[in-house]
């Protein structure tokens, strides 16, 4: 067995040594939004990093504080960071009476169970070594009912309505809009976070919010401000309610109808508007896993490939790469499992480390091939390089052929997840065969002709394995010699 392990290690690394694949163009260029994927996680569900701000924590009560924190994530950063995801979405970090950050009473200084400032302050330097971005989510109303401003009753006009426990800020009153905008500038001046996600922007008015989202790009033009609400406002990437019900819709199965898959993402695809975050599923969701009627990991596969490789701002829940499952709430924000099969986390690292060294993939020019229930296949291109992607969400194999005229003449397709390799044939296409639920991402290369060092390594792979085999026999039969004497 060690021996054939052997033979393996020395094949690929004698057949990896004669391949040559055209490097990934990655220019280094000011980086947009679109240029980003963001992972989103729950603080107090991640990982306990220490005990010292357990304040009345139950890991084993899906209702209460369950003692994740910052230490927790600055220890586990590592898993995050190698699935390639450009920005860490933290959400609400301040001070909470709930623990996905919901109910805040304050909006300065951090919740003490999530950790103390220095602690915070560590963290997002590590984020930020790390060449990742760090998020957080301001919340403009809905806070708790016991906000430091709605126990001051000199701001009692401030409050619209009380209800369950909730307070409803009044945007229309112009003393909270300035309070609102003075707070958010003061958490982008004081800590170097690359992006503010605005939440419960209820009935602010566009130009409430264009004025925020002025007062952070004064601060620093370089942070992103999205929502996660539908908004007419001047945000970095819009957001639609329907865009991941769709996903969710099409990939919850193979040959699902996916004629819906493009809508609020043409407008970025084809030049014109910002990109939309696709995702398939939030944190206030029911998970993507609670629709889907087969094989769970693979299911996950295809879609995250999906939202990974498609025009736009991709958005991944925390445990969406642990095939997490459970209703919207408490159910759906289960403790972090670190030990689990990582097929999932492999996976999209894959994916992210093509699309993060390609400005092609990422931004290139869009072409769509093919859409048709479930068999998706596209190009991005640019000067420099061409990519296809198959994504092949049917129950059976397919077979898509690629016109030279689109790949280009004395060129062929190197497939970069399954290794395969595609040349034109005599028809003047380029025939590829893909089985049923799978992704292949294909670079555009130069045709490399016969691979003589590919043959020679693989004639000298069986010459080994031949002698081994031969060898095995006459030990064999030395033995039975030897006992019949």
């Amino acid at each position: 067995m060690k021996f054939k392990k052997w033979i393996s290690a020395m094949a690929a690394t004698v057949l990896a040594a004669t391949l040559t694949v055209t490097p990934i163009v990655n220019a280094e260029e000011t980086r947009t939004i679109a240029d980003e994927s963001i992972y989103d996680v729950l603080v107090d569900r991640y990982y306990n990093g220490t005990s010292a701000n357990d304040i009345d924590a139950d890991s084993t009560d899906p209702i209460k504080f369950n003692g994740g924190d910052f230490v927790g994530l600055t220890k586990q950063l590592s898993q995050i960071s190698k699935m390639g995801f450009t920005i860490i979405s933290l959400g609400s970090v301040f001070p909470t009476e709930k623990y996905d950050g919901s109910l805040v009473t304050s909006y300065s200084g951090f919740e003490p169970r999530f950790g103390t400032e220095e602690e915070f302050e560590s963290l997002v330097n590590t984020i930020n070594k790390n060449k990742i971005k760090t998020m957080i989510d301001f919340p403009l109303s809905y806070v708790s009912e016991n906000h430091e401003w709605a126990q001051d009753s000199t701001k009692a006009d401030w409050v619209l309505e009380t209800t369950n426990g909730q307070v409803r800020w009044d945007l229309s009153n112009e003393e909270i809009q300035k309070a609102l905008i003075d707070a958010i500038v003061q958490i982008v001046s004081t800590y170097d976070v690359g992006g503010i996600r605005l939440t419960n922007l209820d009935n602010a008015d566009t130009n409430f919010v264009n004025e925020i989202i002025g007062a952070i790009k004064e601060v620093n033009a370089d942070i992103y401000v999205i929502s996660k609400e539908e908004s007419d406002a001047d945000l970095d990437a819009t957001y639609h309610n329907d865009t991941f019900q769709i996903f969710r819709s099409i990939y919850k199965n193979v040959d699902q109808d996916s004629t819906q898959l493009f809508k609020n993402l043409e407008p970025f695809m084809n030049g014109d508007g910002k990109p939309t975050q696709i995702m398939l599923d939030h944190i206030q969701s029911d998970r993507f896993i609670m629709d889907v009627e087969a094989f769970p990991p693979t299911r996950a596969k295809l879609a995250l490939a999906t939202t990974l490789l498609l025009p736009g701002l991709p958005v991944m829940q925390y445990g969406t790469e642990i095939a997490m499952n459970g209703a919207a709430g408490p159910e759906s924000h289960q403790a972090y499992h670190f030990k689990t099969e990582e097929e999932l986390v492999d996976f999209v690292k894959n994916i992210q480390t093509l699309r993060n060294s390609s400005d092609t993939l990422r931004m290139g020019e869009f072409t769509l091939i093919e859409n048709d229930n479930g068999l998706l296949t596209f190009m991005r291109s640019s000067d420099s390089e061409k990519w296809i992607v198959v994504i092949n969400n049917t129950g059976k194999t397919q077979r898509i052929d690629v016109s030279e005229e689109l790949v280009g003449e004395g060129k062929e397709l190197q497939g970069m997840l399954e290794s395969e390799l595609v040349k034109v044939n005599k028809e003047g296409t380029f025939p590829i065969v893909l089985d049923r639920e799978i992704v292949e991402i294909f670079q555009v290369i130069d045709e490399r002709g016969i691979n003589i060092p590919y043959l020679i390594a693989l004639g000298f792979v069986y010459v080994i394995f031949i002698a081994f085999i031969i060898a095995i026999m006459r030990k064999a039969k030395r033995t039975k010699s030897e006992k019949s004497e």
